[in-house]
């Protein structure tokens, strides 16, 4: 599977999938973050971390999250819904390790009031904060219209 994350004005971005199973779909316009797209956090953290039933590998697999369109209308919609039926306790716990993963490599803290025990190990940041630099760097050379490409379970 292929996702390209495209730089669009104002602090924006989209996202268009490809070569998965099911239809291609395409996120709209969404923002950036104070850093990097969060699908693409989500793309580095679950590859550093070999999570395989996360976002990107249920996308994979075929389901369609909220937000995410058909590039090609069709009737591919409840399959992709069975997907996430199938898969949904794992993506959240996915989401609970990316935002984790993603808070480290950013520095606030990771522990203590309000923030509830690590769903990590010790060594995940070591795994996942390299790499999040390599992203960060990639898509801060992304100019405005241009893509970053990016292939589910390599860092590239």
């Amino acid at each position: 599977m292929e996702m390209s994350f495209r730089r669009l004005p104002d602090n924006q971005h989209e996202i268009l999938v490809r070569a998965r199973k099911g239809p291609d779909v395409r996120l709209p316009a969404q923002p950036v973050g104070p850093t990097v797209p969060h699908d693409l956090v989500h793309a580095v953290v679950e590859t550093a971390l070999g999570i395989e039933d996360g976002f990107w590998g249920a996308t994979a697999r075929g389901a369609t999250f909220q937000g995410f369109e058909l590039v090609t209308p069709g009737r591919h919609r409840r399959s992709g819904l069975k997907v996430l039926r199938q898969d949904g306790d794992a993506v959240m716990a996915a989401e609970l390790s990316v935002n984790w993963a993603y808070r480290a490599w950013r520095g606030p803290s990771t522990d203590g009031r309000g923030v509830g025990p690590a769903p990590l190990d010790a060594d995940a940041p070591a795994r996942t904060g390299p790499r999040l630099d390599a992203a960060a760097a990639r898509w801060a050379a992304v100019p405005e219209g241009g893509e970053l490409l990016w292939r589910w379970g390599s860092d590239r």
